[in-house]
């Protein structure tokens, strides 16, 4: 792959010929210098932001029909009108330039193509085996550690619904293996007959083994298999009278219809295929996805790429398919109601990520075409239910601007609140919301580090903050504004419109300082202070160089400034409960060097907890097997500091 800028003149002369160049000029100036080779290309606009970023077959004929001044949709006339500059990359192939293309999209997004704005990863479920004895456990992100992954399930909720399922029809332990290695007696999962309890040897090697075997071949295909033979061993069971037996045969049967009662549509003739299915509607549009695995329905999501109200729906698909599988891998069967362009390309790019063959296509009949048919009517309604709320939305957005004095509509709104008992486990939640509502993948906590900042001390808790995150935000933007020209610049910081703030007048003068010190003057500032008795619907408003002001108790805006308060309360108090769960959950020995869960687990059996080994003297530590009398002094000495 070889860039090339394409920004060199031989003279002055021509590098200020070239610089007063716009649109389709410029356009036709590039084209003389471009080969006949495919390759991405970049249009950027006055303001050095890029407007577009496309792929060619042959970078100097697709270049070229935008140097036509008629025969364009309104879309594209208008991209061609404000380019200013170009960049081009030449590639070995048309599939590399697919692959690039959908890359840079996703960095850069740039303003003319489809955006998919959805980039959360997908749940697995994992059947590990880098220990003896193999787990199972739900999985998100990279595929590092050894073992089996089935995926992906469109949801946490229906992965944790089939691994529960799972757990109850093969008893394969979900505990991790430090747990596993103390392990004792059989834990509660025994107990309620979700685990067979290897750790304690309640069931030989070889017999987990073969339940291990069960689940992958269950997970695999062989679901019809599976149940046969379960239902026979329960038959056989039952005719030797030992009806304990057939009893959990039935159970673990039980299980595995529950699965697959909850997954709705099952295929009969698919076994392993993604369908897609868009529909447009009010200048927007929805594409559903549905999974299928194993001739299982894995689940369903709906995406709402973000694209020009131009755009016809093929080509809305063609741009989200290739970015949906940028960092995901494919199945062997990807369905389409649409049929797009870049369909045998995007095969072909497929194919060679996966190393196996994978086929794009629409089909028109039998039972594929009514999985496609059941995703468009899922695409429909949905797409539906969005452009209700949609509008409501709106009209909420238009509501806050008036209360706050606000020019627009804000686009994206960041309320902050702290939880903490007593200043312990102090937590800072960020919430996002917008247009299309709650934005959960882009919230954030913040661990209160400073150890200056006083327990139970609000105002220094939200200093710290707002700090944090502001600094953040202006160290990225000043890297985005000092991109030396040619470069790639990177993706531009999200700046909020709007910050709320869960607080009276002192609250929001400690914010306004740290935006006075960071030099922050276009960010409106709001502190809503709870009413007497801390009674919803009598709030206070605090805005800088504005007199505390209160809204009408039935107005919908304050309705939805209450949820927004409510939520980041509820996402504060969430991060600091997990904080000292954990904090609760670590034991007194797990900061001492050289202790590991073999040397931990003797000095519990020996002592019987944690505060009796703190308590013991180096004559009584030295008596536990396995500990040496270095180490009985590395321990002595950690809870006894300064003690000769």
């Amino acid at each position: 792959m070889n860039e090339t800028s394409d920004q060199t003149p031989e003279t002055a002369a021509e590098t200020e010929a070239q610089a007063a160049l716009t649109g389709a000029e410029l356009i036709a100036d590039h084209v003389t210098r471009l080969p006949n080779a495919p390759g991405v290309y970049r249009m950027y606009g006055a303001d050095g932001d890029v407007l577009y970023v496309g792929k060619a077959r042959n970078l100097k004929k697709r270049v070229t029909s935008y140097t036509r001044l008629i025969g364009h949709t309104n879309r594209i006339a208008r991209m061609i009108n404000a380019t200013r500059a170009m960049e081009f990359v030449v590639t070995d192939s048309e599939t590399e330039a697919l692959l690039l293309e959908a890359n840079l999209i996703k960095q850069l997004r740039p303003r003319y193509n489809v955006q998919l704005r959805d980039d959360k990863s997908f749940p697995y479920i994992l059947i590990a085996r880098d220990h003896a004895v193999p787990q199972i456990l739900k999985h998100r992100g990279a595929r590092s550690r050894k073992g089996d992954y089935f995926g992906p399930f469109a949801s946490a909720g229906a992965v944790n619904r089939t691994l529960n399922a799972l757990q109850k029809a093969f008893l394969l332990r979900s505990c991790s293996d430090t747990v596993y290695e103390a392990r004792t007696r059989p834990c509660l999962l025994y107990q309620i007959k979700r685990c067979a309890a290897p750790c304690t040897g309640e069931i030989s090697t070889e017999d987990y083994d073969a339940l291990v075997a069960e689940a992958d071949a269950f997970l695999t295909g062989k679901s019809k298999k599976i149940r046969e033979r379960m239902a026979a061993q329960m038959e056989a069971a039952a005719s030797d009278l030992d009806f304990e037996k057939a009893a959990i045969y039935r159970d673990r049967l039980r299980a595995l219809s529950h699965i697959q009662s909850h997954q709705g549509i099952n295929p009969q003739t698919v076994e392993e295929a993604d369908v897609f299915a868009i529909h447009a509607e009010g200048g927007q549009a929805c594409v559903q996805v549905f999974f299928f695995r194993a001739g299982q329905n894995w689940g369903n999501r709906a995406y709402f790429p973000k694209h020009d109200k131009d755009m016809e729906t093929p080509e809305i698909l063609d741009g989200f398919l290739a970015q949906f599988y940028e960092e995901r891998p494919a199945p062997r069967l990807v369905l389409l109601n649409e049929d797009v362009e870049n369909g045998d390309l995007l095969a072909e790019a497929l194919t060679v990520k996966r190393g196996r063959k994978v086929a794009v296509g629409r089909p028109h009949r039998g039972e594929k075409r009514e999985l496609v048919q059941y995703a468009l009517d899922n695409a429909r309604e949905a797409l539906g239910r969005r452009l209700a709320e949609s509008s409501t939305q709106t009209r909420l957005l238009s509501g806050l601007a008036d209360a706050f004095g606000m020019d627009t509509p804000p686009e994206r709104i960041e309320v902050y609140d702290n939880s903490h008992i007593s200043g312990t486990n102090a937590v800072g939640g960020m919430i996002v919301a917008g247009p299309e509502g709650f934005r959960k993948n882009q919230y954030r906590k913040f661990n209160i580090k400073n150890p200056e900042t006083e327990p139970g001390d609000d105002y220094a808790m939200m200093r710290e903050v707002l700090t944090r995150r502001f600094s953040r935000l202006m160290k990225e933007q000043a890297s985005v504004d000092n991109t030396d020209e040619g470069d790639t610049p990177p993706v531009p910081p999200d700046w909020p419109d709007l910050v709320l703030i869960d607080g009276g007048a002192g609250q929001l003068s400690v914010v306004q300082s740290v935006f006075d010190e960071l030099g922050i003057d276009e960010v409106t500032l709001v502190g809503i202070a709870k009413g007497p008795e801390r009674d919803a619907g009598r709030e206070r408003f605090f805005m800088t160089g504005r007199e505390p002001f209160m809204m009408e108790p039935r107005s919908p805006v304050l309705y939805y400034l209450q949820r927004l308060r409510d939520e980041a309360h509820r996402f504060a108090i969430g991060s600091h409960r997990a904080r000292r769960k954990k904090a609760i959950g670590k034991s007194m020995l797990d900061g001492i060097a050289s202790i590991g869960p073999k040397r931990k687990r003797a000095l519990l059996n020996h002592f019987g907890s944690a505060r009796a080994v703190a308590a013991a003297g180096l004559p009584d530590l030295e008596e536990v097997e396995g500990i040496s009398t270095a180490v009985a002094r590395v321990i002595y000495d950690h809870f006894h500091e300064g003690t000769k």
